[in-house]
């Protein structure tokens, strides 16, 4: 049978639908595979559990309120129409948060280093910031051309 918003409302962490008390975590199902997870200290999750290659998996979907019900319906539809495809959902995610996180990292590189109009150069590592004046950073390019040049001596010598 389907859950409510009603009947997620009124889950107390503790006391099962079935008036039983418990002091471990119990699940409310839903359909295809989800389910509300409801924890000791109030906390209710919603996972996704399926099977791929023979192995059964779990995927969790958020935390309600914060994903309601429909959104959830929603997930596990989608996850259940990759699995149709042949495509493992927690694979799929794995992916997609690894994507993210080196897009984040690309994105702090290329704020890293910036040059404005004037010609001012701007460092900055961390939450610390350097910022350079455009005769500084002048002089920085003649320092910086002047090493290449000794360096490529260097090693054209050995």
């Amino acid at each position: 049978m389907a859950l409510t918003t009603a009947e997620i409302e009124d889950a107390k962490p503790g006391i099962t639908p079935h008036g039983r008390t418990t002091t471990k975590s119990y699940k409310i199902g839903d359909a295809a595979g989800l389910y509300l997870q409801l924890t000791p200290t109030g906390g209710k999750w919603w996972r996704f559990k399926y099977r791929f290659g023979g192995r059964e998996k779990r995927l969790a979907l958020g935390v309600y309120p914060d994903v309601s019900l429909i959104d959830a319906r929603r997930s596990r539809d989608l996850y259940r129409s990759m699995l149709a495809e042949g495509i493992d959902p927690s694979e799929h995610v794995r992916m997609a948060r690894a994507a993210r996180i080196a897009d984040a990292a690309r994105q702090i590189a290329a704020t890293r280093l910036t040059l404005d109009d004037e010609g001012a150069l701007t460092f900055r590592l961390g939450t610390r910031r350097l910022s350079l004046t455009p005769d500084e950073t002048n002089m920085l390019r003649d320092f910086l051309d002047a090493t290449r040049s000794v360096g490529a001596r260097a090693t054209s010598c050995s």
